[in-house]
């Protein structure tokens, strides 16, 4: 008899993977979902993983779905086990324990991994993690006590938040890292600046522009030659998008997976969302991984409405990035390259940066309590003429926009 309901297939189980559920469901009641994820837990939100170490969450908190978001959804999950082999012409992904299944559809979602440097010594030290998974943190929850001293590699987001995480449990935290300042990828030298200062008032010291020339089973000797002691190592010197599975299979594969505006790869029927995809930066006009959590929601659900033959592009993708160390607040969005006007105040700061007539990108620490406006001006590209701009400068409030715009904004009607 012939088959007519679509057989979707699922590999991973984070924010792409949801929205990819939620897309294919808002379209499809009928279809089967089938998600094969490595890890065994219930789909849980990353970015928590530190506040677990503070005790701030807890593992029901965590899961970024209710326990019931599988049945609800129709889907059979296949948790703890790994997608080994795709075969684009067969249709059939194969698993690491030998069982084959055919789909109609399939949506790649298997993130990233961490990048573990080649480091003389690396091999000897005994306490060492890296800091993306639940059980990273269930490993550090055990490991680090009053009594330890942590060394964190890399100042960037991962390695931050960890240092955050652990501030409470451990002896001693110090972070190292090559860049000259701390969260290199999204602050400029100001505000890398006055995150640095923050975070050294909270007992987390910072060594930049330095990195481990090599290790001691107890011991990072530093470029500079410096030699500082631990007892635990964590690894946070960024990550790898997991691309393998469709570059095997013969996929387009540039430092993500090739996607176009409906998440579609070069592979037939075989869709890519998430850290291990690319997409087009809009303030750029350069494909990149962007890796966050909304752009990957937002990405899978447009996967899955595409999948189930509701095109719907997925077009408005900018860098940002949301995220407070010990109560200061930061968000960033867009690119930096244009005219920047900045504004520096204690315990804030501001930086606009305007291209071409639009605005391109912002960082805001401290007070960001309108920062919806500026994403707003970004993602729609709107001309700096066609509004207030000097009011918005210091007061990013709706009456800066025109009448028409105010509608659009607030009621979603366009005149």
């Amino acid at each position: 008899m012939k088959q007519t309901h679509t057989q979707y297939l699922i590999i991973g189980n984070s924010a792409a993977a949801v929205g990819c559920i939620e897309g294919i469901r808002s379209a499809d009641r009928e279809g089967t979902i089938t998600l094969v994820a490595s890890e065994p837990y219930h789909t849980y939100s990353r970015p928590l993983i530190s506040y677990l170490l503070e005790d701030e969450t807890d593992e029901q908190r965590m899961k970024y779905r209710p326990d019931d978001f599988y049945e609800k959804n129709n889907v059979t999950a296949l948790l703890g086990k790994t997608a080994a082999d795709l075969d684009a012409k067969q249709k059939t992904v194969t698993l690491e324990s030998g069982e084959t299944i055919s789909y109609d559809k399939l949506l790649v979602a298997t993130g990233s991994s961490p990048f573990v440097p080649p480091i003389e010594g690396l091999n000897t030290v005994d306490k060492k993690t890296t800091f993306m998974t639940l059980d990273d943190a269930h490993w550090l929850e055990k490991e680090v006590t009053k009594d330890t001293n942590v060394l964190i590699m890399g100042a960037g987001l991962i390695g931050l938040k960890c240092a955050e995480g652990l501030s409470g449990r451990a002896r001693s935290i110090t972070v190292v890292d090559l860049a000259d300042r701390v969260l290199p990828s999204i602050l400029d030298e100001t505000g890398g600046a006055m995150m640095k200062t923050h975070l050294e008032n909270h007992g987390i010291h910072c060594v930049l522009s330095d990195s481990v020339a090599k290790f001691e089973p107890s011991a990072a000797i530093l470029s500079s030659g410096t030699k500082l002691p631990f007892d635990v190592l964590v690894i946070a010197v960024g990550v790898r998008p997991n691309t393998a599975l469709v570059a095997k299979a013969g996929g387009d594969v540039r430092k993500g997976i090739a996607t176009d505006e409906h998440c579609r790869t070069t592979l037939p029927d075989v869709y890519a969302a998430g850290d291990c995809a690319e997409s087009l930066d809009i303030t750029t006009g350069q494909e990149k991984v962007l890796a966050l959590l909304p752009n990957a929601y937002m990405q899978g659900e447009c996967a899955g409405l595409s999948m189930a033959g509701n095109d719907k592009p997925y077009d408005k993708a900018i860098p940002m990035n949301a995220i407070g160390f010990f109560g200061l607040h930061i968000l960033t969005a867009g690119s930096y390259e244009g005219e920047a006007l900045t504004e520096q105040a204690e315990g804030a700061y501001k930086k606009l940066v305007v291209k071409d007539g639009v605005l391109k990108g912002f960082i805001l620490i401290g007070d960001i309590a309108r920062a919806g406006i500026y994403t707003s001006l970004i993602k729609n590209r709107t001309p700096l003429s066609e509004v207030d701009f000097d009011l918005l400068k210091d007061h990013p409030q709706l009456m800066a926009f025109s009448k028409k715009e105010r509608k659009e904004m607030l009621g979603g009607v366009k005149a």
